[in-house]
């Protein structure tokens, strides 16, 4: 069903309360993007909606905006949140979770993100506080319902976010035991395209939907202009790192997690401060990394496709495809990290000989027509246009991570020295582990001492993947106990 609303429209004008509104535009938002425009009448009035439209598109206050107001004004008892959003990994929910938490505030909403890899326990603690918006992946969120840490019984509204990004890391099934558990309140889906199983999705879930489309994923953004630049395997780093040290953010995206963590160390050796992100790396670093390229401490991040959604940051004018993706779909959400609400951006795609073939196919199924450049040499005229400005290599990222004190037994405030394996030392690691993942809090700056990273081998169950279980540990740990002791009592005897 085509909106009648101009996209030159206002937030209010379509139907957003005044309050949240004035929270928008103390943000800079006052004109909604085309698929903001388009589902929010619909949603505000309560009906079910499926909207697609590209990454990048606004889809996240096109939800928040109805959820917040559906919600204003009541109070979540324990464990029976109101407003569920599942979305397909925890840098998309910490994303949602940003832009949410103004609107929260206003309305006077508790919110709890929900995921893996980290420690469940102040999720289940904030459920059982009475959260009354969920933001959540669904393994983890499965799991918890499975314990009995949380009820649906009193959902008002859901909404699936990136739906057919759900479908492509397998969690579809998930997906619908939660939503067969789901009281029928509203219902919102968000989703690039329809294939992929989500078309089942909105036969199953949906209920007299409206349909909404803009922008959709092979959609090519106007402002958004897009090279190739064919060169030798040798000539890659060299490229990169002269396109990287250009004034503002670049986001460099790999096929392979050891490619990018590869990548990242040669950008910062060269001084070109450069951060990554990638599926090795633990939670907490996840955030402080992410924390860096936001606030400019790195200058840019080089990622695998966990990146190519849900991670919005302002101003990334520049885009490199380091190795070309596999399939289309993946070349567009890669690129659409850049020329974001209406901004321009570049995107560059570094291609060897062998590659040509499969770079032609790619970028015909997305529906672009690159610019093709012959680049022979890092000083190529050509790398000042895509990314124009004095080159600066000021040197490498270094994060630092604040260790808190200890207090030695019997003494005031220090360190303690203590053995790798000690429970206290686990304590510590494990704690640390948790509340730098739920607040988000990190600093950057000196070195870590190398002494520093033994804290954090205990905490590796908290880095299993997201959904799964880490609850054997401390039986295993027991079954030790016990082992040990009758061995004791065996030699004794």
């Amino acid at each position: 069903m085509p909106s009648s609303v101009s996209n030159s429209a206002t937030f209010s004008a379509v139907g957003v309360p005044a309050d949240l509104s004035a929270i928008l535009e103390r943000r800079g938002i006052t004109i909604p993007t085309p698929i903001q425009a388009a589902t929010l009448p619909d949603s505000l009035a309560g009906r079910d909606v499926l909207g697609r439209g590209r990454t990048g598109s606004g889809k996240t206050y096109a939800f928040l905006l109805p959820l917040v107001a559906r919600l204003a004004g009541g109070r979540a008892k324990p464990g029976r949140p109101r407003a569920l959003v599942l979305a397909p990994t925890r840098e998309l929910v910490g994303q949602i979770k940003e832009s949410l938490d103004p609107l929260a505030r206003e309305a006077g909403l508790r919110v709890q993100t929900v995921f893996g890899g980290v420690g469940q326990g102040p999720q289940v603690a904030g459920l059982r506080a009475g959260a009354d918006v969920v933001l959540a992946c669904p393994g983890r969120l499965e799991d918890l319902l499975g314990q009995g840490a949380f009820t649906f019984e009193d959902l008002e509204i859901t909404v699936l976010d990136e739906a057919d990004h759900m479908a492509d890391l397998g969690f579809l099934p998930v997906v619908r035991r939660l939503l067969d558990r789901t009281p029928r309140g509203q219902r919102l889906l968000f989703s690039a395209t329809l294939d992929n199983g989500i078309d089942v999705l909105v036969k199953r879930y949906l209920h007299d939907e409206v349909v909404h489309q803009a922008d959709s994923a092979q959609s090519p953004v106007s402002t958004m202009d897009h090279h190739v630049l064919r060169l030798t395997r040798e000539l890659r780093v060299p490229v990169i790192v002269d396109l990287a040290s250009a004034p503002g953010r670049t986001v460099v995206f790999t096929r392979t997690k050891h490619g990018a963590k590869g990548l990242a160390r040669q950008l910062n050796r060269n001084g070109v401060p450069t951060v990554e992100l990638h599926g090795n790396l633990s939670q907490n670093a996840r955030v402080r990394n992410l924390d860096a390229f936001h606030a400019g401490e790195a200058t840019t991040l080089v990622a695998t496709d966990i990146a190519a959604r849900g991670i919005h940051v302002d101003d990334v004018a520049l885009v490199v495809h380091a190795d070309p993706p596999a399939e289309h779909k993946a070349y567009l959400h890669r690129s659409g990290r850049t020329a974001r609400a209406g901004a321009a951006g570049t995107v560059v795609t570094l291609m060897t000989a062998e590659q040509a073939k499969d770079v032609r196919d790619l970028t015909r199924a997305a529906g672009i027509k690159p610019t093709i450049t012959q680049v022979d040499s890092a000083r190529h005229p050509v790398l000042q246009e895509l990314a124009p400005g004095d080159r600066s290599m000021p040197g490498a990222f270094v994060p630092v991570v604040v260790q808190p004190e200890r207090r030695p037994a019997g003494e005031g405030t220090g360190t303690r020295k203590s053995r790798p394996g000690s429970r206290a030392r686990k304590r510590q690691a494990s704690s640390r582990q948790e509340s730098g993942a739920e607040t988000g809090s990190t600093t950057s700056g000196q070195k870590r001492p190398q002494s520093a990273k033994a804290p954090q081998r205990p905490a590796g169950r908290q880095h299993a993947v997201e959904g799964e279980s880490s609850r054997q540990a401390p039986r295993q740990g027991s079954s030790r106990r016990r082992g040990g002791r009758a061995q004791g009592q065996r030699n004794a005897r």
